[in-house]
């Protein structure tokens, strides 16, 4: 990976990551004044949705960070060892969980009439294409894992072969 994608890459990092902080501290108190004024009958979903909201920012807070985390091994040429491997399985379990939100927001507001059932089913199916992220994610780590058994292969033969010589 060459430098300019590297810096690029951090930089977009950077804008997303000032994003969601901005979401936290700003866009969702507002989401919070908002939902004051909802309808008394639905006033119960102000704080699951505001608490999915919240933690939906972790989520991709937390893919943000690790990603800067893999982007550095790369830049220092260790991204192929077992160490990488605690960072995916990180960014795994956090598209797993924000996938767990997006289907807990559509059962938070399926009862009643909040929502058109449409919207229930669109995050529903939401929910189902951020799983798939994640499965993309899972085969990219077998990628790494075979990428890692070849390096340590290659390193056990390089030895054989600087005995034998």
């Amino acid at each position: 990976m060459g430098n300019l994608a590297v810096h690029a890459l951090r930089a977009v990092l950077v804008v997303l990551f000032g994003g969601s902080v901005f979401v936290q501290a700003v866009m969702v108190p507002l989401l919070a004044i908002d939902m004051e004024g909802l309808n008394p009958e639905f006033a119960y979903l102000r704080i699951p949705i505001l608490v999915i909201a919240v933690l939906g920012v972790v989520a991709v807070q937390v893919v943000l960070v690790c990603v800067w985390r893999l982007v550095t091994m790369v830049r220092r040429g260790t991204v192929f060892s077992h160490a990488a491997f605690r960072y995916v399985h990180i960014v795994i379990g956090a598209i797993v969980a924000a996938a767990m939100l997006v289907f807990a927001l559509a059962v938070v507001l399926a009862p009643g009439d909040p929502v058109p059932p449409g919207i229930v089913l669109l995050l529903c199916g939401g929910a189902l294409a951020v799983l798939g992220v994640a499965l993309v994610v899972l085969v990219l780590r077998m990628l790494l894992a075979q990428a890692v058994a070849r390096d340590v292969e290659a390193a056990q033969m390089k030895a054989e072969l600087e005995e034998v010589i």
